[in-house]
């Protein structure tokens, strides 16, 4: 776990560096947010959600996408992520979103120490009366996300044509990772399991990653990895992505929201990107992290699930 928190750790103090400059207490961001998209028109359902509540780690949480919250300040929480736009969108609504950057399964039940504070357990502010809850969990898993950006750029200039990161991570002809991945299901499956039990008459969204890398070519310069690791990443990222999608049809009162799919076309290396590429945006978005776009389309995703069944 420890390349998740140190890239949290760094995320951190480049907010810090610029807050002054950029980022507002949430009461000031409000005055100020831009105008909402689309996405965040309000839809028509035949249900009216009431208390909304978003888990999850910085891929919901929204590093560095202006405008931040400071409650607390390390866990980058911002206040145009996909559970902001989702809540937007949706008629009388009230989000209570306690997504934290670098949180795993176990966050869900206990503290989680981040810089300048802490953030509680998240299963904290689920409720009997909550009627939604987004879950956005599993990629820190085992340090499965931070082990692939924490260690394959480092390894493109060794065989820039090959696949020396998928070869780092095989052992005795098993992709570790994977096999990480395969846990990380069972630990989803739990947190399912005590989100039921806390809130009996939720609507539970099991949310998952949408694509880092292009199905084909690369961006070396964006996207830091050796060429044959491209497919490697999305071979990846479909293996996590099945996983949630099985922990949720394992639970049987979830549903899984496949981002994946929709993410096509909005790669890092894409023109219109979802995902920021190697280099941090300190007003924008966290390296490998979706910038406000791709919060926007993941929300869009999210949205149109519901509208589709009428909830």
């Amino acid at each position: 776990m420890r390349s998740r928190r140190s890239l949290v750790t760094v995320l951190v103090s480049v907010l810090v560096s610029v807050l002054t400059l950029t980022f507002l207490h949430p009461a000031t961001a409000a005055a100020k947010a831009p105008q909402p998209s689309q996405a965040s028109q309000p839809v028509q359902t035949s249900r009216g959600w009431v208390h909304y509540v978003a888990l999850g780690d910085s891929y919901t949480s929204g590093p560095l996408i202006p405008f931040q919250r400071l409650d607390p300040l390390g866990c980058l929480r911002s206040t145009q992520n996909y559970p902001s736009v989702v809540a937007r969108g949706l008629d009388r609504t009230v989000l209570t979103d306690v997504s934290c950057a670098g949180a795993d399964t176990g966050d869900m039940t206990q503290r989680q120490e981040v810089t300048l504070g802490y953030n509680r357990p998240q299963f904290d502010a689920l409720r009997s009366d909550t009627d939604l809850v987004t879950v956005g969990i599993g990629g820190n898993d085992y340090g499965v996300f931070g082990s692939i950006i924490s260690t394959c750029p480092g390894l493109r200039d060794s065989d820039p044509t090959g696949n020396p990161c998928q070869k780092h991570f095989t052992v005795d002809g098993v992709d570790t990772l994977k096999a990480a991945i395969a846990e990380t299901r069972k630990d989803v499956e739990a947190v399912l399991d005590g989100v039921r039990k806390r809130s009996p008459e939720a609507t539970i969204l099991l949310i998952g990653y949408p694509r880092i890398a292009p199905p084909s070519g690369t961006c070396p310069d964006i996207l830091p990895f050796a060429d044959g690791d491209y497919a490697w990443l999305n071979d990846i990222e479909e293996t996590l992505n099945a996983a949630l999608a099985s922990a949720a049809a394992n639970n049987g009162t979830a549903t899984f929201v496949d981002t994946y799919p929709a993410s096509l076309g909005h790669d890092a290396c894409a023109d219109h990107a979802w995902i920021q590429g190697q280099h941090i945006n300190p007003i924008g978005a966290a390296n490998y992290h979706p910038n406000r776009r791709g919060m926007e389309g993941v929300a869009e995703v999210i949205l149109d699930h519901l509208a589709a069944r009428g909830w």
